[in-house]
């Protein structure tokens, strides 16, 4: 049976939105999915990963002074997958009867990074896209420490540092993808997380 996101936390999330743009959670996808996503990425062979571009299109390219994570895309074929991209789901419909934001749908990858890996400060929407209009980020790393690196750092438009988020089992990190670049510090130990995107299929939304 697939976990329900109560209605309260689904307010949470939204009153964060308008308010910070930005929410950092835990406890909110089960521990029997977060263990199923991080038994299924520490068996290699279950996920075929892949170097992480940058880029778009023809622009596309691997560049790993910017980005040296290793990416695998999920699918709702898969029955771990499923389980989590359900949760997605209802956060997406959650959020669309409260704010009107138009999201359509949701991409999202596993991500490694092994030790000494980082991704330099980016955005994940073009300003003035409407493609990616939320991002998440859900962390799969049992006892990190803050020795350990690795960490996510999320700036404001004037690039000051809002939070350093330590990459702890079970967080999710849930923000406006034009309004805040951010980084994933190097790291000392393999971390591993799911990134995800929620879409707009039209330039037309709002709060």
């Amino acid at each position: 049976m697939v976990s329900q996101v109560s209605e309260a936390v689904l307010d949470v999330i939204a009153d964060a939105l308008v308010d910070k743009g930005y929410i950092l959670l835990s406890d909110i996808i089960p521990d029997y999915v977060s263990l199923a996503l991080l038994e299924k990425m520490q068996v290699k062979h279950d996920i075929d990963f892949k170097s992480a571009a940058i880029g778009r299109g023809i622009d596309q390219q691997i560049n790993t002074e910017i980005r040296s994570d290793k990416i695998s895309w999920l699918d709702k074929q898969d029955h771990t997958d499923r389980e989590y991209l359900s949760i997605m789901e209802q956060l997406k419909d959650g959020i669309n009867r409260r704010l009107f934001m138009g999201l359509f749908d949701y991409e999202s990858h596993y991500a490694v990074y092994e030790p000494g890996a980082h991704y330099k400060k980016h955005v994940d929407a073009l300003k003035g896209s409407q493609n990616r209009i939320l991002t998440t980020v859900f962390f799969l790393n049992p006892l990190w420490q803050p020795e350990d690196g690795g960490q996510l750092v999320i700036y404001d438009e004037h690039d000051v540092a809002l939070e350093t988020v330590q990459p702890q089992m079970g967080t999710l990190a849930i923000f406006l993808s034009e309004r805040f670049p951010h980084e994933v510090l190097p790291t000392l130990r393999t971390r591993n997380s799911i990134a995800g995107w929620f879409r707009v299929s039209h330039a037309n939304h709002g709060f």
